[in-house]
């Protein structure tokens, strides 16, 4: 099977694709570069699953009829933020989405907040877009704490600060073939590809 991404995020393709190798599921994630790449999406329905719809319709339109999109948004839920940023976490620091800003102001913001209330869950939702505008969607969530700095060369956007719970490693520290079995994009897509395993039923 043959999903389209609907990102320009690198790191997000390359995460998905190497979670349906590790699962030996017979999907092809093909970057929405090779259909002259992702359109301007304005997000701002407020929610992981409109957001993900919003991306998903924006790429279908450059595609044949019998395509498949994959559209993923997600982000950090802070509980000392009221679940902030949460869906704008790609935008924290300024719509330009840039994520060593958005990192740097997430460490500002939670400064001077206790380690007691450093909890915060990562969330994802997978969203399969189809022809006659079937639609499937798919949701992961991991939980654990923020730390006060970045440690960990691995990962992108905030894994430098988020240590999952159960373990006294970050996200960036435990390496791929961790964080590909716990995180909240592994949950979704460990959904996905039962799915797609029953046949797209």
């Amino acid at each position: 099977m043959k999903l389209f991404f609907a990102s320009g995020n690198l790191h997000k393709a390359a995460e998905l694709q190497s979670l349906a190798d590790a699962g030996s599921v017979p999907v092809q994630i093909i970057s929405a570069r090779t259909v002259g790449g992702m359109p301007a999406v304005e997000e701002d329905t407020g929610t992981f699953v409109g957001n993900a719809r919003k991306k998903a319709q924006a790429l279908r339109v450059r595609l044949p009829a019998d395509a498949w999109v994959l559209a993923d948004d997600s982000g950090v839920c802070v509980d000392a933020l009221g679940g902030g940023p949460g869906v704008e976490s790609a935008y924290f620091a300024g719509p330009e989405g840039d994520a060593r800003r958005n990192l740097a102001k997430l460490v500002t913001v939670m400064r001077d907040v206790p380690d007691s209330n450093r909890g915060a869950q990562f969330r994802c939702v997978l969203l399969v877009l189809g022809p006659d505008d079937a639609e499937e969607i798919f949701e992961g969530m991991c939980a654990g704490q923020l730390l006060r700095e970045p440690r960990g060369g691995a990962g992108f956007g905030y894994d430098p600060l988020f240590v999952p719970a159960g373990y006294s490693e970050t996200y960036a520290e435990l390496g791929d073939a961790v964080k590909n079995r716990i995180s909240h994009r592994a949950h979704a897509w460990a959904r996905l590809a039962e799915w797609i395993r029953r046949g797209r039923a």
